[in-house]
């Protein structure tokens, strides 16, 4: 059996990441998630005491139980299970973190079976090289061009020619104000593109968001650069469909799903170096240097000029297609799931 850490109450990108390999790999090995935060009801749901129960005893089948860590407190909860209470697992850890790892993170990879990453970004932060690296895919029925990107942008009713987004929960980190201050003059000086701001303001940036509400309205841009708020994922998939442009701007990433949902989508991308992307992303010359305002602005610039966004994005899905399918994820998951008997 494969167990899933499922520990975060709050709906995140590690929780986005293992509900989009779910499916999959439950067609391939037998998978129950330990917590029950955002889980389908057709899938098993184990309690920590359940789990330790189910697992003090080896399967019948002479296979393995596999533990699949990506937070700190789930590698807590398989290690408890296992050396505290006689749980029979063999405990996978995915680290995604770039940026030099805590003491006590360091020690709790010390003790499980394998640490796997997602990309090199990521990799190189770890003291040993990972058992494997397997990157994030992105699933490409769930995220799919639509045949009238103008249209479903009109559906909206935002105003403009075209969409820009930006997803992400309002805070520095997502690099909105990199955006939004790059923005101001451009949208000044071309009436054509609409930005939309897609993701929570939580009560700790609410001034965050504030101040970054008072440059628009300052620069008479209110009905033109938009703060959405937290929406329903169908909701966000239309919108990753209805923009002509993602702008994915972190200072500082895990991985960054954005940038694939967005070329799965067939839309046209523009990201910092942050996360995996300069990894994932197909066109280089779509990369900004640095987190400046004028390098944004310039690379905003040159993308709603010299490129056709329409050809871009198709463009981008196909090399979503031919490189980053979830499917090949799955695979190479299962087959470190099974390698330790799942």
């Amino acid at each position: 059996m494969v167990i899933l850490g499922n520990s975060n109450k709050r709906f995140s990108g590690v929780t986005s990441t293992m509900l989009a390999t779910l499916p999959g790999t439950a067609k391939q090995c037998e998978v129950a998630i330990l917590g029950k935060h955002h889980i389908p009801g057709s899938y098993r749901v184990l309690g920590f005491w359940e789990m330790v129960k189910l697992c003090r005893q080896a399967p019948v089948d002479g296979g393995g139980h596999v533990f699949h860590a990506r937070r700190n407190d789930e590698m807590i909860q398989a290690l408890i299970a296992k050396k505290v209470f006689g749980a029979q697992l063999h405990i996978l850890f995915t680290s995604t973190a770039q940026r030099d790892h805590s003491g006590f993170t360091k020690w709790l990879m010390k003790q499980v079976d394998g640490v796997l990453s997602t990309c090199q970004a990521a990799a190189k932060f770890l003291e040993s090289p990972p058992q494997a690296l397997i990157p994030h895919g992105v699933d490409l029925q769930e995220f799919t061009p639509v045949e009238d990107r103008e249209t479903a942008w009109k559906s909206f009713g935002h105003g403009g020619d075209f969409g820009i987004g930006i997803f992400g929960r309002v805070r520095p980190s997502k690099g909105i104000d990199l955006l939004v201050e790059a923005a101001i003059p451009l949208l000044q000086a071309d009436s054509r593109p609409t930005i939309v701001i897609i993701g929570e303001t939580t009560p700790k940036f609410q001034a965050y968001r504030d101040g970054l509400q008072a440059l628009i309205d300052e620069a008479g841009l209110s009905e033109r650069i938009l703060f959405l708020g937290k929406l329903p994922f169908a909701e966000v998939k239309r919108y990753f469909q209805a923009v002509s442009l993602v702008t994915a701007l972190s200072r500082n990433e895990g991985f960054g799903l954005t940038v694939l949902e967005a070329m799965a989508s067939g839309t046209t991308v523009l990201a910092t170096k942050a996360g995996a992307w300069e990894e994932v992303i197909r066109e280089k010359n779509h990369l900004i240097e640095g987190y400046e305002v004028e390098s944004v602005r310039k690379s905003l610039s040159k993308l709603l000029n010299q490129y056709d966004l329409g050809v871009e994005g198709e463009l981008n899905r196909k090399y979503a297609e031919a490189h980053h399918d979830i499917n090949r994820e799955v695979a190479a998951l299962v087959a470190e799931y099974q390698k330790r008997g799942a």
